[in-house]
């Protein structure tokens, strides 16, 4: 999967061509010696065998960076399960793809790293490749596409990189840089499909066997597919016992469909896109899925809401701030998934970035304040006579919930009585949201709430 690292040589033999003792004796039918014997059987292992990458890399990584923490977590709220995070987003760029990065780079030839690395990335990875180029001396440049985050984009100009922003989303990202990578003659490194890139990331797993000893699952973000591919490799196998399972978008389920299809196959990214744009891939990559059939126990699917939730539950709970693809593990947990086939056990999930726009953040968390139930949205008809509007605030009041917004209007409605008014308010959970709707019912006010069902009518990637 890789180039492999050679014993060190002198400067004498590094202007030479290395080939075997026997082969520059004279004597053709001459025995190899007991280091020849050893370096051919390290590289047949080498071409055979892509988990023994995962230890090189390893290996070379630990001169560069310290593992990342495996914290226990608090109880999630509705599960049976004991919860641990791997947190990689408290890496320097805010992500695991630094793993892979620096493994692709450590590999390149002298003429490779003078001419440079080009890549496509929605963010991470392109700041992975910009601190780490930046430090091993390599030059990078990155092609993100125009809806990559702002954050993501203003950290790689402050790391070193040269920042191409081209199309409109990943894919035409991809088109771009590998065109430009043909005309400049750069390597092109696939920040989730690279050989080195999934050897890098299946350190991550390694790491946590460390750290885990009795682990049960470890339940990984799957976007290219490249993390699950080397986590699931390095761990499978040392203990084939532990389920190794991926979660992605509902927006852009590109791996489910792959293996559905048998190869990886193109995959629309739903209308409006995902907040885990980290995971917006149309095209899984070839050499991970590969792997992820092979090793994977299962890949499922999670909703925007759920990511939503998790990022709230992370930043209220844990005090961890995590982006959208980084909680995609935990949203699935949340949802309930693995209530069933996971209860009591031992379960790590990746938190794999850290890179959240800040102005997302605010909306984010307020979509997973609706999506609990801790914030309403509704219209309500009232009477527009003198104390209408006070008598439907006081049977509020008794409901428990917090006004946070009002607004009145007169509808186009043939009773010149009525009033609608348009209220925010904040409640204590989804239980409490359903008895506020009950008990305003019992008064006489029928709320019509605002949900995701309101605008189910119109195709968003029109607009």
């Amino acid at each position: 999967m890789s180039t492999t690292e050679k014993p060190a040589t002198t400067s004498t033999e590094q202007t030479q061509t290395e080939v075997p003792a026997a082969a520059t004796s004279g004597d053709e039918g001459a025995k190899a010696g007991p280091t020849e014997v050893a370096w051919d059987a390290l590289q047949h292992l080498h071409a055979h065998d892509p988990w023994v990458n995962v230890q090189l890399a390893k290996a070379r990584l630990a001169r560069y960076m310290h593992p990342t923490m495996c914290s226990r977590g608090r109880p999630v709220p509705g599960t049976q399960l004991e919860v641990w995070y791997k947190c990689d987003h408290l890496r320097q760029t805010g992500s695991y793809k630094e793993r892979g990065a620096l493994n692709a780079l450590l590999q390149l030839t002298p003429e490779e790293a003078q001419r440079g690395v080009i890549a496509a990335s929605a963010g991470n990875h392109a700041q992975a490749l910009a601190r780490w180029g930046k430090a091993v001396g390599v030059p990078v440049t990155v092609v993100m596409p125009h809806v990559a985050p702002i954050t993501k984009v203003e950290n790689c100009k402050f790391l070193g990189a040269e920042v191409v922003l081209a199309g409109r989303n990943f894919g035409e990202a991809k088109a771009d840089a590998e065109k430009r990578c043909r005309e400049r003659g750069m390597v092109y490194i696939n920040g989730y499909d690279h050989p080195a890139v999934i050897a890098g990331a299946g350190t991550c797993g390694l790491e946590i066997l460390d750290q885990l000893p009795d682990v049960d699952a470890i339940i990984v973000p799957v976007g290219g597919g490249g993390l699950i591919a080397g986590i699931a490799l390095a761990v499978k196998r040392l203990n084939p016992r532990v389920k190794v399972i991926g979660v992605e978008s509902e927006r852009c389920p590109s791996m489910c469909n792959a293996l559905r299809a048998g190869k990886p196959v193109f995959t629309n990214v739903g209308a409006g896109g995902t907040i885990a744009d980290g995971l917006s891939v149309s095209v899984v990559g070839a050499n991970a899925f590969k792997l992820v059939r092979e090793f994977v126990d299962e890949v499922i699917t999670t909703t925007e809401a759920s990511i939503s939730l998790a990022i709230l539950h992370l930043l209220e709970t844990e005090k961890l701030l995590v982006e959208g693809a980084g909680c995609a593990g935990l949203a699935a947990i949340m949802s309930g998934r693995f209530d069933h086939s996971l209860r009591g056990k031992k379960v790590c999930t990746i938190l794999c970035g850290g890179n959240i726009d800040m102005t997302v953040l605010g909306r984010v968390i307020e979509k997973g304040l609706y999506s609990s139930g801790r914030m309403l949205q509704f219209d309500c008809a009232i009477s527009d006579r003198v104390g209408g509007l006070a008598h439907f605030m006081n049977c509020l009041a008794l409901t428990g919930a917090s006004v946070k917004n009002i607004m009145q209007e007169h509808p186009f409605i043939s009773d010149m009585g009525v009033v609608a008014v348009h209220l925010t308010v904040e409640t204590m959970n989804a239980a409490h949201a359903r008895q506020v709707v009950k008990q305003m019912d019992e008064q006489g006010f029928k709320l019509k709430l605002a949900d995701d069902k309101k605008y189910s009518d119109v195709n968003l990637s029109r607009l």
